[in-house]
C-alpha cells in the first residue's frame, strides 16, 4: 500500500461499499420490526384443511410474478447504474461544491503559527499522478478561484510526459485536473480543476526582502500524508540548484531559497509560508545524502530530508505560472553569452551576442548581484530566477583582471541551446 493509499484508509476512503454496517444493528441485525411483541403468547397457526383432489390452475400467476420480479431487478439494475455514472462522472470532472475544513478561519494578523497554518490548509491542494500502472503524490496550491492551481513540472510529468492528475482537497473531495502548461527547465506546471465551487486561493506573498534566518513554514504530503506542517528557518537564499540529472534541454534551473523545514517526497509543488502565512516558495528539491547519486536534488521516493530543501522563490514561480495560464508556454531570462559547461571557478564566456554589450569572449563570472559563482550551471541559475529588464551587476575576471559590469537581462523563447545564459 502506497502512502497515499495509506492516507485513503485512514480517512476511510470515499466510503464506497463501505457503509453496509451503518445500520445500529449491524450485518445481522434484524431491527425492531422483526421481534415478536412482549407479553403476548405466540400465535399457533391452525390445522391445514384435509386436501382433496387437486385442480390444476394455469401458471399465469405465477408467470406475473416472474416477469414482475425480473422487471424489478431490470429497473434496480439501470437506477443503480445511472447512479453509479452520476459519482463518477463527479469524480472524473463533475461538478462539486468544496465542504468548509473544520477550524480553518482567515487569518487575522495573529502571530499564532496554528492561526497561519489553519488559514492556509484551504489554499493546499493534494495531487495524485498515474502514468501506466504506476503512481506518485505531490501538492499543490491554489492560484485562484477558477481552479488554477501551481505545481511542479516533474510532479505532473514524472517520465517527461504528463499523467492523469487528480486533485484531492483538505475536505476529502476530489477532482480530476487537466494540464494548463508546463515548463521543464524552472520545473513549473499549471493544472485545472473546473466545475469546483469554494476553492480559497492562498495568500501569494514575495521572496524579496527575506533573510537568512527568517521563520518559514512547509505544507505537503510527505510520502502521501496530506496536510502535513513541518517548520524551519530560511538557511540561505540565491542557492543555485542545477536538477534533473544529464544535460541539456531536460535540466532544471533554480535560484532557490534553501530551508531546513523538513521537506520530502510527496512536498513538491506545495508551499512554503513566511510567518504571516503568505507564500514565499514552491517546494521542489532536497538535497540527497547519498554522495554517489546521479541527481544531487533528486525527487525520488527513496530520498528523505536531510534538513537541506530548496524552494522556488514565488516571484519566479508567478512569472512563469502566469505566462503559462495565459500563453501555455513560458520565456527564460538571458544575459546573451554561451558559457564554457566544463569550466570551474567561475561562469568562463564562450561567445557574445550584442545583447551582452560589454563582455568578452574568455571573461570568467565570478559574481551575480555580489552571491558566488562557481560554474557555467551556477550562473545559468542566477540569471533565470530574476525578471527579463532587470540589471545585474557583474563581477567579471578579465585577463587577470577584476572588474564590474552592469548588465540589463532580456527574455528569449525556445529551446535554450547548450551552455546559453
Amino acid at each position: 500500500m502506497s502512502g497515499d493509499e495509506l492516507s485513503g484508509a485512514v480517512r476511510g476512503g470515499d466510503g464506497g461499499g463501505s457503509d453496509w454496517w451503518s445500520h445500529p444493528d449491524g450485518p445481522t441485525g434484524h431491527g425492531p420490526g422483526f421481534g415478536l411483541p412482549s407479553g403476548r403468547p405466540p400465535r399457533v397457526a391452525p390445522p391445514l384443511p384435509v386436501a382433496g383432489p387437486r385442480r390444476c390452475r394455469p401458471a399465469r400467476p405465477a408467470l406475473r410474478l416472474l416477469v414482475g420480479a425480473l422487471l424489478v431487478v431490470l429497473c434496480a439494475g439501470l437506477l443503480g447504474g445511472g447512479v453509479g455514472a452520476l459519482v463518477q462522472g463527479a469524480r472524473q470532472g463533475g461538478r462539486i461544491t468544496l465542504h468548509p475544513v473544520p477550524g480553518a478561519s482567515a487569518h487575522q494578523g495573529s502571530d499564532s503559527t496554528a492561526e497561519v497554518v489553519q488559514a492556509a490548509l484551504p489554499g493546499v491542494v493534494y495531487l495524485r499522478v498515474s502514468y501506466g500502472s504506476d503512481q506518485v503524490t505531490g501538492t499543490g496550491i491554489v492560484l485562484d478561484g477558477k481552479g488554477d492551481i501551481l505545481t511542479n513540472n516533474h510532479v505532473v510529468a514524472p517520465l517527461g510526459k504528463p499523467g492523469r492528475v487528480t486533485v484531492a482537497f483538505n475536505s476529502g473531495q476530489q477532482h480530476a485536473a487537466s494540464l494548463v502548461g508546463r515548463d521543464v527547465a524552472s520545473d513549473l506546471a499549471v493544472i485545472r480543476v473546473e466545475g469546483v465551487l469554494g476553492l480559497r486561493p492562498i495568500a501569494l506573498g514575495s521572496a524579496v526582502g527575506l533573510r537568512v534566518g527568517d521563520p518559514v513554514l512547509a505544507i505537503g504530503a510527505p510520502f502521501g500524508l496530506r496536510a502535513t506542517v513541518t517548520s524551519g528557518i530560511v538557511s540561505s537564499l540565491d542557492r543555485p540548484v542545477t536538477m534533473g540529472g544529464g544535460s541539456g534541454p531536460g535540466l532544471s534551473y533554480l535560484d532557490a531559497l534553501q530551508t531546513d523545514a523538513a521537506i520530502n517526497p510527496g512536498n513538491s509543488g506545495g508551499p512554503l509560508l513566511d510567518s504571516a502565512g503568505e507564500v514565499v516558495g514552491v517546494n521542489t528539491a532536497i538535497h540527497s545524502a547519498d554522495p554517489n547519486a546521479s541527481d544531487p536534488y533528486g525527487t525520488g521516493q527513496e530520498a528523505g530530508s536531510v534538513g537541506i530543501g530548496f524552494a522556488i522563490p514565488i516571484d519566479q514561480a508567478m512569472r512563469v505560472a502566469t505566462q503559462l495560464i495565459d500563453h501555455a508556454r513560458v520565456s527564460r531570462t538571458v544575459l546573451g553569452v554561451v558559457l564554457d559547461l566544463g569550466y570551474q571557478g567561475g561562469g568562463q564566456v564562450l561567445r557574445t551576442t550584442p545583447a551582452a554589450a560589454g563582455l568578452r569572449a574568455g571573461d570568467v563570472l565570478t559574481q551575480v548581484d555580489g552571491t558566488p559563482v562557481s560554474s557555467a550551471d551556477d550562473l545559468i541559475a542566477l540569471i533565470r530566477g530574476r525578471a527579463p529588464g532587470a540589471l545585474v551587476d557583474l563581477t567579471v575576471q578579465r585577463g587577470g583582471v577584476g572588474l564590474n559590469v552592469e548588465l540589463r537581462l532580456h527574455a528569449a523563447t525556445g529551446t535554450a541551446a547548450s551552455g546559453a545564459a
